[in-house]
């Protein structure tokens, strides 16, 4: 069985997903190819002890897989990047 630091690389650090983060409640990560939303909704929920509402996952064009997290309204994405060191 995967850990969910074999989904999960890394967050993504960039002014539009720290801007995210602020306005949006999402957090975004570069996870592995392989992932679906489903294991990357589990990964993040078991990682970070929140309630994941939404996934979207693009490839860029550098052939990384991102991940836009979107948590429900009880959790606050700010307080999990804080403890990344995304802010």
């Amino acid at each position: 069985m995967e850990s969910p630091m074999d989904i999960i690389k890394y967050p993504h650090l960039t002014e539009k997903s720290v801007s995210m983060v602020e306005e949006e409640n999402k957090l975004v990560f570069v996870v592995s190819d392989s992932a679906n939303k489903n294991k990357i909704k589990w990964a993040v929920e078991k990682e970070f002890g929140v309630d994941v509402v939404n996934v979207n996952t693009l490839n860029t064009m550098k052939g990384n897989k991102k991940a836009v997290v979107q948590l429900s309204e009880d959790d606050n994405a700010i307080d999990i990047a804080t403890r990344l060191g995304m802010l």
